[in-house]
């Protein structure tokens, strides 16, 4: 199959297609890198959430739910779950069958042609997402899904890899796992735009919300220091400023709090947007994006080519400076040649 056939229905929406270059980004096929560079002129025009949490707050059944709401509002829905993967086959554990039927989900909704699901193997990556999972988002990105839901592998404290592909993060709790005391410790608060208590009918719901709350207002304290402060990042600060965390409390196997969540969803994407904050957080994303390929792509180079130097013994440091002193070479012969 080409890339001209791949690209062409991706922009189509043909689903089919869309799940083979999925899986050719996936699996590093040689072809994957040509299909992202011809779709990406495509991308931009969806919403990506991350929903990211401890292990077993109910991100599954929340992601269910909301894809019943934006659907409700006529979006359609594109869904990445980043799942833990198999020793075995690198794969994801739970596949997309296993994954729906533990969630309370309304079976139709898969169903749904404006609706697109994936799983995705984490593959040993640390943060809670694949190593792939950005470009993924691409993909559906370009095949015309208006909200992109990604939901994390659950992975605890490491939970900030989502930084790299979302434009609004939740980020999920419950009472009674200890959330209240881990999460400063996780970094939550530095990367959530929304958070939700679910399964907030048990008992200690109230107390993660004052704590919450409380950790929040300190946060606040500390935004308005930074603004006296000319080193301050500019983009992050107005979108502090600008937004004011929300603390939701919901029962998603029960629909309890859904709609309020989607409303503040769309509601952070419209501050994002009205204030300019979206377009700059998508350049910074792009800029480490292309950072990230130049250095694999380095990476790749100096395996290749000094693949000789790496059998016996290697002293590390020697090496390294030979490797740094000859790139460097090669790129001043190469300014002066041009």
């Amino acid at each position: 199959m080409n890339v001209d056939e791949i690209v062409e229905g991706i922009a189509k929406g043909n689903r089919r297609l869309l799940a083979k270059a999925i899986t050719y980004v996936e699996n590093e096929h040689p072809i994957s890198k040509e299909i992202l560079r011809r779709i990406y002129a495509r991308t931009g025009r969806a919403h990506v959430v991350g929903i990211t949490g401890f292990p077993g707050v109910g991100k599954s059944t929340i992601v269910s739910k909301l894809t019943e709401e934006f659907r409700r509002r006529g979006k359609s829905v594109g869904i990445v779950a980043v799942d833990p993967s198999s020793p075995f086959t690198g794969g994801a554990l739970l596949g997309d069958r296993l994954r729906l039927e533990g969630a309370d989900v309304n079976k139709n909704l898969w169903l749904d042609d404006r609706v697109f699901f994936r799983s995705m193997g984490s593959r040993g990556r640390l943060g809670g997402i694949a190593k792939k999972t950005g470009e993924v988002v691409k993909l559906l990105d370009a095949a015309g899904y208006e909200i992109v839901l990604v939901e994390t592998v659950g992975a605890g404290q490491s939970e900030v890899g989502i930084l790299e592909v979302a434009d609004t993060i939740v980020v999920v709790l419950m009472p009674e796992t200890g959330d209240d005391i881990q999460v400063n410790k996780a970094g939550i608060l530095e990367i959530g735009d929304i958070f939700v208590i679910n399964k907030s009918d048990l008992e200690g719901a109230e107390n993660v919300e004052r704590w919450i709350k409380y950790m929040l207002s300190l946060d606040e304290e500390t935004v308005m220091e930074l603004t006296k402060l000319s080193h301050a990042d500019e983009r992050k600060l107005m979108e502090r400023l600008k937004w004011k965390k929300p603390v939701l409390k919901t029962i998603a196997d029960r629909g309890v709090g859904i709609k309020e969540l989607a409303d503040e969803i769309e509601k952070h994407y419209e501050v994002l947007k009205t204030n300019g904050i979206l377009q700059e957080k998508r350049r910074e994303r792009a800029k480490l994006s292309a950072i990230e390929m130049a250095v694999e792509e380095i990476r790749a180079e100096i395996m290749k080519r000094y693949a000789h130097l790496f059998d016996g013994e290697i002293d590390p440091y020697a090496l390294a400076e030979k490797i740094v002193r000859e790139v460097l070479e090669c790129s001043s012969h190469s300014k002066q040649a041009q």
